[in-house]
Order: structure tokens, then sequence, then C-alpha cells
């Protein structure tokens, strides 16, 4: 047993299984009954063999014959009963841990989605957590019935010929040697194929959501190549430990064959001798014989487990990982009106990047009016954004609403004060009235069609083939990018939040189309507090404040007018055409 098993066992048994105590017991009850079936029978046929077979005494015929069918039927419904009871707490375990994974993959902040590629996060959800389904529902139904089955079918075994019982266990020491050493190598290959299988998984959901350029660049044998590489590794994988967990098959089939040699020889020559009758010697052949079949299954089930322990350590360290951006210990919940914001000497920079992406900006995003950023891509301007929601954490200084640090607030109350629409548009395979109605849970139809209305998105949405309860496709595949950007902005409507947050929102619209949603977010800009991102500069013209990002720092600061009489780095990219 590895360093790691240990822990980890205790862990599932204490995390996971105890909540199920009830239920076990009552398995555990049903499991013990099936199996002293089994030795029951194996003690049976020593008066079948002496009495009815050798002795001809017909009279026991009938008693012996009913009490080798009740025999069968009590450990048949024991052992259904205690299957059922076993996979359900198993099947619980598994799906309690699945839904604690998906819980903590929320809670985690983007840097850790950054790293981490959706299609192997999704791998793990899957895939690894099926890997630990079946190794705990395997294990919790075959292990503790096999261990009691053989334990009493031994007892048979040494109360018919104790000398032959211990002559017999000989083998059961080196067995479980070659057992153990083969699951050490399956723990190895487990991680291999789950680690093969999220590198597959995340390879084919590139594929998919990049399938438009694929087909443009005419990629199809390139992805063929590259996903079939992938399927072969995993393939290799399963293939290694396929031959890796049936290595004991040959090794233990020939040392029982030793034994049962040993037992007919000695026990011929025992019952010639009158020293034992014969029935006495089948039941302990029969006891035996099928002491081995539990033998067997403890090593495959051991096998098992060990690929199954494979994904648990994948599925831990996800369990396990923590958020950087978190509520701290006094957070409060907030509700805003009008907020002013402050990035008070803020300096950020991404992992594994020397340069930051800010450094000491000061800025102030005054209340209820609207501040565009502004900039070449790579000045800082989405890092700012990004700061407010606390997407990430500032290195240094301090990001505040209002009189607070946003630190002091709750994450959920700090971003249910905001509403947020990205050029990156996230689009659900869902209805219109889902994917709207995600930008404020509970909303009433009428006010989902009102936002609608508000986006200039209620006209195309009705030409739908179901209207409202058309389902768009993955990342919204049956919307143009101008009908998707409608449908995100019509979510910020629902929204109705103070603090406003619009990066490149009108960057998928045609001009007839922006200036149509540019009036539509003036009227919502009233009121609250707005930050802009925009190329475009045509489109912050009329900003209340615009605010020039260059390499992480604030280079200039002003209304349209006032920066255009510079005649400096904003005036240079108005000139350059960023107007258009």
């Amino acid at each position: 047993m590895s360093s790691k098993t240990g822990p980890m066992v205790k862990r599932l048994v204490r995390q996971y299984l105890m909540p199920y105590t009830g239920q076990l017991v009552l398995a555990v009850f049903f499991m013990v009954l099936a199996a002293s079936m089994t030795a029951a029978f194996a003690t049976i046929i020593e008066p079948v063999m002496d009495k009815v077979l050798v002795a001809g005494n017909v009279s026991a015929v009938w008693g012996l014959g009913f009490g080798i069918f009740i025999i069968f039927f009590i450990r048949g419904g024991a052992g259904y009963i205690e299957t059922v009871l076993m996979n359900k707490i198993g099947q619980s375990i598994v799906a309690n841990i699945q839904n604690q994974m998906f819980s903590q993959f929320l809670d985690l902040d983007l840097k850790f989605f950054h790293e981490n590629p959706s299609g192997q996060l999704i791998s793990r959800v899957i895939n690894d957590v099926n890997a630990l389904r079946t190794a705990v529902t395997s294990c919790l139904t075959g292990i503790g019935k096999s261990l009691v089955t053989l334990v009493l079918l031994i007892g048979v075994m040494f109360y018919q010929d104790w000398v032959l019982a211990l002559a017999s266990l000989t083998i059961f020491p080196l067995a479980a040697f070659v057992v153990a050493k083969i699951g050490k190598k399956l723990r190895k290959v487990s991680g291999d194929i789950q680690e093969g299988q999220a590198q597959l998984s995340d390879r084919l959901s590139q594929i998919f959501q990049g399938i438009r350029l694929v087909k443009a660049y005419g990629m199809e044998m390139h992805e063929r190549e590259v996903a079939g590489n992938s399927i072969e590794r995993v393939k290799k994988s399963i293939m290694k430990s396929v031959r890796t967990a049936n290595l004991s098959g040959p090794f233990n089939e020939t040392l029982v064959g030793l034994v049962v040699f040993g037992i007919i020889v000695y026990g011929g020559y025992q019952v010639a001798a009158g020293e034992t009758t014969a029935g006495e010697l089948l039941s302990f052949i029969t006891a035996f014989s099928m002491s081995y079949e539990p033998m067997k299954k403890l090593a495959r089930l051991n096998n098992t487990l060990q690929m199954g322990l494979g994904a648990a350590e994948r599925v831990f360290e996800m369990i396990d990982e923590t958020a950087e951006v978190s509520d701290q210990d006094n957070a409060q919940d907030i509700s805003l009106e009008q907020p002013k914001i402050e990035l008070q000497n803020v300096s950020f920079a991404y992992e594994d990047e020397e340069k930051k992406a800010l450094n000491d900006v000061s800025i102030e995003i005054p209340a209820g009016k609207v501040t565009a950023l502004v900039g070449r891509s790579g000045s800082g301007k989405t890092t700012i954004m990004n700061l407010i929601p606390r997407f990430f954490d500032a290195k240094k200084g301090a990001v505040v609403i209002g009189d607070h640090e946003i630190k002091d607030f709750t994450l959920k109350s700090l971003r249910s004060n905001i509403a947020l629409v990205s050029q990156d548009i996230t689009i659900f395979d869902d209805t219109v009235w889902a994917n709207i109605g995600y930008g404020r849970e509970g909303a009433y139809q009428d006010e989902i069609i009102k936002a609608a209305i508000g986006a200039e998105a209620d006209e195309f949405i009705r030409e739908l083939p179901q209207g409202y309860d058309t389902r768009l496709g993955e990342d919204g595949v049956k919307l143009s990018g101008g009908q998707r950007q409608r449908i995100s902005i019509a979510r910020a409507i629902l929204r109705d939040a103070p603090i406003l947050l619009l990066d490149e929102a009108t960057s998928a619209l045609d001009n007839e189309a922006e200036r149509a949603i540019q009036e539509t977010l003036n009227q919502i800009q009233k009121g609250r507090t707005t930050l802009v991102i925009a190329h475009r500069l045509s489109t912050v013209q009329q900003a209340d404040q615009i605010i020039v990002m260059e390499e992480g720092r604030v280079a200039e600061q002003g209304k349209h007018d006032d920066l255009m009489e510079k005649d400096g780095v904003y005036a240079r990219m108005y000139n350059a055409g960023l107007n258009d």
C-alpha cells in the first residue's frame, strides 16, 4: 500500500461513507447472511456424501435436498438486497463527490480556469469521477462480501482438517504479495489513463468549438491525425492496465492447481486409511474451491481499487484547490446606488509575466457618470475592468467602491451590483428566455421581453422558429454575431445594476445596428456608474471622462474635445483612424 492510499481511503470513509452508516449496517447484515449460506453449502456437502451417496440413506434425501434449496434461496435474496444497498451507497458517495467537485470549480477564480483548459476540467468531472465510481461501488459491494465469505469458508476447512487447511493456506501470502505488486503498477497506469483521456477531451473540445476555422483552413486531416494520436495513447495505456491487471491470473491458477493436487493425494490416502470420510474430504475440497473464487475477486477488486485511487488523487487535487480571490472573514453584503469607483495606486501582473499589466494606476470613475477606457491592445484596459468585480485582486494598491475597499464586500453582493457586457459573449444551448433571464434569477417573462426590446433584440427573436422558446445552440451558433451581442446587452439591461461594465459592447454590430444599440446604451447608462472599453473612439466621444491607457499607465485623461486640443496620444489615435 502506497503512502497515499491510507489517507485517501480514510478520507473516503470519514468524509463520504460515514453519513450512510445506517444503510451500511443493514447492507453488512445481508452480506454476512449471504456469505454464511455459502459456508453452509460447503458444510452440508459432508452429510450429502456420507449419508446419502455412500451409506444410501434414502430417508435423508428430502431433508438435505430441501436444506440445500433453502441455502440457495436465502443466499440469492440476501445477495440481491446487499448488492442494491451497497450500490445505492456507492452511487450516492460518488454523486456527492461529483457535486462537490463541480461546486468547487464554480468557487475558483479566473486564474484557475486560465491555467486549466475546459476540456480537461470536464474530463476530471466525468472520466476521473467515473473511474472512482467504478472503484467505490465495486469495492463496497465486493470486498466485504468476499472477505466474509473467505473467512467462513476457511473456518469450514479448519473444522474438517486443520492440518490440511494450514497447508492449503500457504498460497495466500504469496498470492497477496503478487496482488500488491500489481496494484502498485496499476495505480500509476490509472493516472496515465486519466491524463490521456483529459488531453483527448480537451483537444476534441477545441476542435468542435473551432470547427469553422478547421474547415475554412482545410485542417481536417491534421485534426484527425492529432486526435488519432491522442486516442492511440489512451488505447495503449488501457491495454497496459489490462495486461498488468491480469498478470495474477496465471500465477494464482498454477498455485491453486498445486494445492488441489496436494489435497487430492493427501486426502485420498487419508480416506483409504480410514482417517477421514469421503464426505469430509469432499466438504474440504468444496470449501477450498469456493474460497478460491472470493480470493480471485479480492485480487480483481484490489486492481479496481488501485485504478480508482489513481483517479481519486486527481479528483481530490481539484477539490482541494483554493481560490486566491475569496470572501474575507469580515466581508459584508452591500447594496449600492450610483457609487463612485477608485483605483488607488494599483499595480497588477498576470501569472508568469514579468511585465506589469498595470503600474501604479490611480483613477476615479465618478458616480453616475460614463467613463471610457481607450488605448491600444495590452495597455491595461481589460485588466482594470477585471479588477472591479474581483475576477482578480490587485497585487498592490486598492480598488474602492463608495467608501470601502471591494475586499470588504462579499463577492456575491459585489457582483450582484454589477452588470457586464463583454466582447467575449457567452450564449448557452438553451432558450432565449433562459439566456436573457440569466441576467437576473427569477425574472418574469414580461421583464425579459422588455429587456429584449431595449436591446433591439425583440424583433429578430420573434422571427426565430419558436420565438423566445427557441434553443440557441452551443455558444449561440444559430445567431449572428450582432444578434448574440444584443442577447448579451438584453441580459445586462435585465440585471438593472448600479454599476455597468461595457467591454466592446457593440464590437460585433454593423454601423446601423450600432447606432441603434448606442442609443439604448446611452439610456441605460443614465444614473449608473459606467465604465466603457472601446477601440472605436467614435463610440465614446460623449463620455463624461476618457482615460487613455498606455503600457499599464494613465497617459491622458479628460473629455474628447480637451484631449483633441492636447494633440497627444488620444489625438494621434483618433487621427490614425480609430474613430471609424
